[in-house]
């Protein structure tokens, strides 16, 4: 199969990116001899720098990794949760029936700084300074300009020169925004993380001291009261047309930190699959596994009808349960061994017919009426497209409020046999105003949760919202093999569904399953504001023939061709015995893989 790019393959190390400049990153930090988890810490602190559209400090770190040391696959939980004051009444109380997609009232707890940091004391070798300074250097003495950061701005240029004016402040110097190919600097941020790291070597002691004491100015020093009072001096506008306040505190913040947690599994063939929990959308794809399980679908051809039918109803099943089930397992009891089984989804893969379903169609499972009511009562009617937005989605904007879902990932292997997939967000550029001491603005996750106390995702204090961030992991025959995942917002789950099935069952190698033809269905509500879903809307790459998409009509499908290059930006990496491979997708001509 013809390929855009090479796979790369090597022995020493690799990493694969959004950002090419992120990757160069990573992989000078493995050739002055750090491991793969000094590398993502570097690699995901620039792209917090170069790719500011699509993630930065105040956002959230999801990722899946393979500890050689231990000789385990774990989940690091940097989502931050919601503020103490976030109850429904809190919101309903300002008249407000779903939480704003941006503004003040849509952040959680910052908590990638934390991820990262804590990461690098528990399983890094390097230093403090040496994982940040990259960062500090692109924000401090610029980065090349991407395309898609001057079309995010200008799309959000009106709210930021009449509503943001420290968003302008930073993002349109001169009354213009940065131009592509142009070197962009935000010497705020720079400063920030200077003086961070500057007052946490001050005090001396061990690179784990260091760390500690840079997280604890992060969370209860003066970075939190920086946030603290911005959010609360003035009401500001968002999303819902009205200008609000914020709900998080420095106490939110303080009372915070990253943790880790086993992941969800499922055995599919020769591989093991994990996932994050139900706090992320994770187990969809596992779900989906699940339900495609004996239906032959590596005998199909992966740009025909009969791929293209089985998987998206697969998803349709996978996704409907999702919004019945998956929520935050700390506050609400969601039966992933149950959604996982055989008997369940034997019974779930029988509802597919040769027909495309156009109803939104959970499973039973006994004790969860519930959450399955909320799940039902969902508003089909809601269109995006008919609503404007102000910096909303993930986080790829539009002026009519359509989002084409975007954020930032990365998947990392060293030659010690760590291996490491992520995918940071939030904290958008276009999130929230700019805090002018900081450089950076908050995030949006708070959109996430639902003002209905029945759904498992309903909003509570201090509560994780159920994120749409999903790296992936796979051992092969018990040993750890593959790092993937992309950005995407809903689509995360399916693209990677995609590359899963296209390497495992269809047999090509990273690179042909990132390039080849992809699609991906709106079927479901949407994770974002304002939460509408498109029954039996499949959105399909151009590449796909034209008998594909007169089959997928033909069989009751709203088929959307879009343009030949559009769904996904996939990176993947794998440890197939001694040799690394990993690949990069060739859309948005961004994406980069290195390594050798």
């Amino acid at each position: 199969m013809f390929t855009t790019r090479p796979e790369i393959r090597g022995t020493f190390g690799v990493v694969t990116s959004t950002h090419w400049v992120a990757s160069a990153v990573g992989m000078a930090v493995l050739e002055r001899g750090g491991n793969a988890f000094d590398a993502a810490v570097a690699c995901g602190f620039t792209l917090q720098v170069v790719e500011p559209h699509l993630n930065g400090p105040g956002g959230d770190l999801p990722a899946v990794f393979y500890s050689k040391r231990e000789d385990r696959v774990r989940v690091l939980c940097a989502q931050g949760p919601s503020p103490a004051a976030a109850t429904i009444d809190a919101y309903r109380g300002l008249g407000l029936d779903l939480v704003p997609g941006s503004g003040f009232l849509a952040a959680v707890v910052p908590g990638a700084f934390d991820g990262w940091l804590t990461l690098l004391r528990d399983y890094g070798t390097r230093s403090l300074r040496e994982v940040l300074e990259p960062a500090i250097g692109y924000a401090r003495n610029g980065y090349p300009v991407v395309d898609r950061i001057t079309a995010t701005v200008e799309t959000v240029r009106e709210l930021f020169e009449t509503e943001w004016p420290t968003s302008a402040a930073v993002y349109l110097k001169g009354g213009k925004p940065p131009q592509p190919g142009s070197l962009f600097a935000n010497p705020a941020m720079a400063e920030t993380y200077a003086r961070i790291l500057a007052e946490a070597e001050a005090g001396g002691g061990s690179r784990e001291a260091v760390i500690d004491r840079a997280r604890a100015i992060w969370a209860t020093g003066w970075v939190a009261q920086a946030v603290h009072s911005f959010v609360h001096a003035e009401p500001l506008m968002d999303v819902s047309g009205r200008r609000h306040r914020g709900l998080l505190t420095a106490d939110d913040m303080a009372g915070w930190q990253a943790g880790y947690e086993d992941p969800a599994t499922y055995d599919y063939g020769r591989y093991r699959v994990c996932k994050a929990g139900p706090w992320s959308q994770g187990p969809t794809l596992l779900q989906s596994l699940a339900i495609l399980d004996g239906m032959g679908v590596g005998d199909m051809d992966p740009t025909g009808p009969d791929f293209v039918h089985a998987v998206v109803e697969a998803m349709k099943l996978a996704f409907a349960d999702r919004e019945a089930f998956y929520g935050d397992p700390d506050f609400v009891d969601v039966p992933m061994q149950v959604l996982l089984s055989k008997p369940y989804n034997d019974g779930r893969r029988a509802l597919i017919g040769d027909r495309a379903s156009l109803d939104l169609r959970p499973g039973t499972v006994p004790g969860y009426e519930r959450s399955l009511d909320a799940a039902l009562g969902v508003d089909a009617s809601v269109d995006p497209r008919a609503l404007e937005s102000m910096g909303v989605g993930e986080p790829t904007v539009s002026k009519s409020g359509v989002s084409s879902g975007d954020t930032v990932h990365m998947d990392i292997i060293d030659n010690q046999g760590n291996m490491f997939s992520a995918t940071p967000s939030g904290g958008w550029l276009q999130s929230s105003p700019i805090i002018p001491e900081l450089g950076f603005c908050l995030g949006n996750r708070a959109q996430m949760f639902w003002l209905d106390e029945r759904s498992p995702s309903a909003l509570a204090p201090k509560k994780r919202p159920r994120t749409t961030l999903s790296p992936g992991f796979a051992l092969r025959d018990g040993e750890p093999y593959l790092a993937f995942g992309t950005p995407g917002g809903d689509q995360q789950d399916q693209w990677s569904l995609l590359l899963f099935l296209h390497h495992a069952d269809h047999g090509m190698n990273l690179q042909e399953a990132i390039d080849c033809p992809a699609f991906h269905s709106e079927h479901f509500p949407s994770s974002f504001w304002p939460r509408g879903r498109k029954p039996g809307r499949v959105v399909v790459e151009g590449r796909f023939p034209q008998a594909t998409v007169d089959g997928l009509t033909a069989r009751g499908h709203d088929v959307q061709v879009g343009e030949d290059w559009s769904e996904g930006r996939l990176t993947a990496a794998a440890k197939d015995g001694d040799m690394l491979k990993a690949a990069a997708n060739p859309r948005g001509m961004q994406g980069y893989a290195v390594g050798r």
